[in-house]
């Protein structure tokens, strides 16, 4: 067994390891305030951004569902790799030497996700090495016939499998690879007499996740007798998952975040050829129709958020053949269209071609001319349904006005409907009233479908299989037999979400706010006040408590975290959400702004002292001068306070 890593080495890893470079493979980050930046979480589908990420500290949260954690938890949570073999990654990436306990050394578990990531980029390389022999002659013609040069394919990573069983096997072996190793990689296939190489005598593309790293291969016939199909495709593995997986992310995704546009082709060249013609938001599914996840994955990229600036939108435009397969493929998009907040378009190119031979036959420019003249994917849509029938009949025109009808009533912008509904009826020459109608009957016929579906799914009085409903109360438990003990109740667990939103609470949340996050710029003599002023709620109150005890690391990167260590542990959670939570710096400046909103939660305290001094001034009166003395100069020297804490301001 190996030993553990020495903690000052984690410690080094992770003060290291950007948690911004990490996190923004899988998510855009722009600013959210002094010293944070957010975007769409990508741990939940979610339209507006609610995941933070605070670099000052090395930590995220997502104030949507509660993920929260650093950079190793990050990775951790989307590459579902152990701690440890985690850290060995990002210090392989660092160049840090890790030390273990008692002596021990790395030792990556085979078969771990690592080591097929380790098996895979050995693949890749193998099989570019193979694509300069004699023997990948088909494959460099292929490559030829389509415009694509060394340079082209060394860009792009692709390679050529030899036309053997055992090449690829033998190579992997010789690097430490076991057969099973390589067979959980999707690297071989399990024959008869035994494990053999997947793919032989084709050109292969490498399919890389969002951070670059290969984790599959796309494999194109090229040989007369090869009795498989047209492309072959890893199958699905630990690190291999065809509906989430992008062909061609890891090149875009810069591009696309930076212009906020996507342009979704059908295959490996079409992206290849975008690429090369200055396309560069081009990507493509990997033998799978667009999906869901693949959804998820673009719009965290895209920063694609819901907003009612339509100028900011971003926008998604999908290519299709104009055969069979490329309409169901534009209905299947059409289906998730509403998944996206972004401007959907469509883009055909002139007589059917693809981008990568529109760009072979016309040229870069015909592919940018394709991009740049789509049309919203409703008006595609629209006249998809209106051309199916034949406008030249009364018969016709009505059938195109109820086929319209589902199509329309998805459009969601109020002003957009209006306008596609007279468009439609301009194209089919009838009435817009006529367009309505269609649209009213389609949806009163979906209420009614609705209404029986409901009747049907309605709880009577039978439970499940027909059997009697289980009685509630006292006598319906002693037919069930002994209740058990309940259970203890849980410690709740606060969230920033369940603080109250009265004024005061505000005040004491964003001045514990910037303590947490901008403690350093607390002048010195001020902190101790500020930590010990009086706070109401009383959640925020043990918080301040812990900062309190804390005080004297209140400038350090870590103070966050000793508080948080510091307090209950229901209340943990609530100092990180605090300590990432966005701070909105005035236009005076983040160190002004955290002065200003210190010194008022204290000025708040003194006027609230003050206030019950005044109170017991007043009932002391005539009976103890003494007292009255002690209390009328503990009030002169609130004011005089209060006077140097408006200076502050």
């Amino acid at each position: 067994m190996p030993g553990r890593i020495r903690r000052e080495d984690i410690d080094e890893v992770r003060s290291r390891m950007s948690i911004v470079d990490v996190v923004s493979d899988h998510v855009t980050l722009k600013s959210a305030g002094v010293g944070s930046l957010k975007g769409l979480c990508p741990f939940h589908d979610e339209r507006t951004p609610s995941f933070h990420v605070r670099p000052a500290i090395g930590r995220y949260h997502c104030f949507g569902c509660g993920e929260d954690g650093d950079v190793i938890g990050f990775v951790m949570a989307m590459d579902h790799t152990s701690f440890a073999e985690t850290v060995e990654r990002f210090a392989a990436q660092l160049g840090i030497t890790l030390r273990y306990e008692d002596g021990g050394a790395p030792q990556i578990e085979a078969g771990s996700r690592l080591r097929l990531l380790e098996a895979s980029k050995a693949a890749a390389e193998f099989f570019q090495a193979q694509l300069l022999t004699p023997a990948a002659e088909p494959g460099q013609r292929f490559l030829g016939e389509r415009g694509f040069d060394l340079a082209a394919a060394q860009r792009f990573g692709v390679g050529f499998a030899p036309q053997s069983f055992e090449a690829l096997r033998t190579h992997l072996r010789g690097l430490g690879f076991t057969d099973d190793e390589q067979l959980r990689a999707g690297l071989l296939s399990e024959g008869q007499r035994g494990p053999y190489d997947r793919f032989r005598g084709r050109l292969v593309w490498p399919i890389r996740d969002v951070t670059g790293a290969t984790v599959g291969f796309g494999a194109r016939r090229l040989l007369d007798d090869d009795p498989g199909p047209k492309y072959l495709n890893t199958p699905e593995t630990a690190i291999y998952h065809k509906s989430q997986v992008l062909y061609g992310l890891d090149l875009a995704k810069r591009d696309i975040s930076k212009q906020r546009e996507a342009v979704i082709v059908e295959g490996y060249t079409d992206v290849m050829a975008c690429h090369l013609a200055g396309v560069t938001t081009a990507i493509a599914t990997c033998g799978t129709a667009f999906g869901v996840d693949h959804i998820k994955v673009l719009r965290r990229v895209l920063g694609d958020v819901s907003t009612t600036d339509t100028t900011s939108l971003g926008k998604v435009v999908f290519t299709f053949d104009p055969d069979e397969a490329g309409q169901k493929a534009a209905s299947r998009a059409f289906a998730e269209e509403q998944r996206f907040a972004a401007q959907t378009f469509v883009a055909v190119a002139p007589d059917g071609l693809d981008p990568c031979d529109l760009r072979l036959q016309r040229g870069d420019d015909a592919v940018r001319r394709l991009v740049e003249t789509r049309r919203p994917m409703f008006e595609f849509m629209l006249r998809r349904v209106v051309d199916a029938f034949d406008l030249e009949t009364v018969e016709g025109r009505v059938q195109a006005t109820r086929a319209a009808a589902p199509v329309l009533a998805t459009i969601r912008d109020r002003a957009l409907a209006d306008g596609y509904q007279r468009q439609v009826a301009g194209w089919l020459g009838v009435e817009p009233r006529d367009v309505q109608r269609a649209l009213q009957g389609w949806r009163a016929q979906q209420a009614r479908q609705q209404d029986a579906r409901g009747q049907q799914s309605r709880p009577g009085s039978q439970g499940a299989l027909g059997a009697p409903a289980r009685p509630g109360g006292p006598a319906g438990q002693a037919a069930q037999g002994a209740a058990a003990p309940p259970a203890a109740p849980a410690e709740p667990r606060v969230t920033l979400q369940q603080l109250p939103k009265d004024p005061a609470t505000i005040l004491e949340r964003e001045a514990i706010v910037a303590m947490l996050q901008q403690g350093g710029h607390v002048p010195v003599e001020m902190r101790a006040r500020g930590a010990s002023a009086h706070v109401g709620d009383g959640s925020l109150r043990i918080v301040r408590d812990g900062i309190l005890a804390e005080l004297d690391h209140i400038a350090e990167p870590t103070f966050s975290e000793r508080v948080a260590a510091a307090v209950p542990e229901p209340l943990a959670p609530l100092v990180r959400e605090l300590a990432i939570a966005p701070m909105v710096a005035g236009p005076r400046g983040v160190e002004a702004s955290v002065r200003g909103v210190v010194v008022t939660l204290i000025l708040r305290d003194i006027l609230r002292e003050k206030g019950e001094l005044l109170g017991q001034l007043y009932r002391l009166r005539d009976g103890d001068p003494a007292a009255a003395r002690r209390i009328a100069t503990r009030i002169d020297e609130l004011d005089a306070e209060r006077a140097r804490m408006e200076e502050q301001r």
